[in-house]
């Protein structure tokens, strides 16, 4: 029973999602309401953050997809997987890299040029959050949650 449990995709889903909101909704609100600290250093903090948090995320997006390939799941949910695999690498390797090199930026005193890029990494959160609330939430439902695959 619990190595079933443990081999539906359902938790991890979930798990990366209260990681997520525990940042966005929490951590990043918090360094720019502190007293005392510039507009400047919490940027830099939150660029450490957000690098500590994609490679959580890399970790977590490897451990979701070898549950959804291991647990029977693979043929229903194997193009959530990859969706967010997508968002994740598009995530990792444009978004954040560019997102740095403007906080490097504001951090010395000048003043980035306009983009869109934040937006669209706010965009692509909404995605992945809204992608693992769906796969954990069809992974638990009595049709997806056999982790025999017979279900």
């Amino acid at each position: 029973q619990l190595l079933g449990t443990l081999r539906n995709p359902a938790w991890l889903c979930f798990a990366w999602i209260g990681v997520n909101l525990g940042v966005g909704l929490v951590s990043t609100p918090a360094r720019f309401a502190t007293p005392g600290v510039s507009r400047e250093l919490a940027i830099a903090v939150g660029r450490e953050v957000f690098t500590a948090l994609n490679r959580v995320e890399l970790a977590l997006l490897v451990g979701l997809l070898v549950l959804i390939r291991t647990s029977g799941l693979a043929r229903r949910y194997s193009l959530f997987g990859a969706a967010l695999a997508l968002i994740v690498i598009i995530q990792s390797a444009w978004l954040l890299p560019d997102l740095s090199a403007r906080s490097d930026m504001i951090v010395v005193g000048e003043t980035p040029p306009e983009s869109a890029v934040h937006a669209i990494y706010g965009a692509l959160e909404i995605m992945k959050l809204g992608l693992l609330l769906w796969l954990g939430l069809a992974a638990l439902a009595p049709t997806g949650n056999s982790a025999s695959g017979r279900g």
